[in-house]
């Protein structure tokens, strides 16, 4: 009598139960690495647009607090800073500032200028405030500087 040796396996059934369990499974990942990539992306454009207004505060603060000066040409749509060694302006355009050769890609709806308390169309200031557009997080950015000498002697 020959004996038959049976193979040990996996029958049909059991291998398509399988294959459609990690069809499931790796369609699932897909679609939670599809959601994670997507808050990255969010992250990461908040990230740039908060960038950009602090580089923006950072550099207007620096300047009120460096020059004894700064003006404001309603005009030209322009912010002047000077002392007596140099001198530097921002051109403020509706999506974007532009300080020489660096532009801020940030969106001012509303720009207040103050001088003494007061508010100014044009000419010397003390004070700024810009609002910011909802696409930057209707972020408000106000900056100030302490009067020299010159200005209220000016006066």
């Amino acid at each position: 009598m020959k004996r038959v040796a049976k193979i040990k396996a996996f029958t049909l059934s059991e291998m398509l139960v399988v294959l459609l369990l990690t069809t499931i499974v790796v369609g699932m990942a897909f679609a939670v690495l599809n959601l994670v990539q997507r808050q990255m992306q969010g992250i990461d454009g908040n990230y740039e647009q908060n960038t950009e207004f602090n580089l923006l505060r950072q550099s207007l603060w620096l300047d009120f607090n460096q020059y004894d000066g700064v003006w404001y040409d309603a005009k030209k749509n322009e912010l002047v800073f000077a002392n007596e060694l140099r001198e530097t302006a921002y051109g403020l355009h509706e999506a974007y500032i532009i300080k020489q050769q660096d532009t801020f890609f940030v969106e001012v709806v509303q720009q207040d200028f103050f001088f003494k308390g007061r508010e100014q169309s044009s000419g010397e200031i003390d004070a700024l405030e810009f609002r910011l557009s909802k696409k930057n997080g209707s972020q408000r950015l106000f900056v100030f500087k302490k009067n020299a000498a010159t200005s209220h002697l000016n006066q």
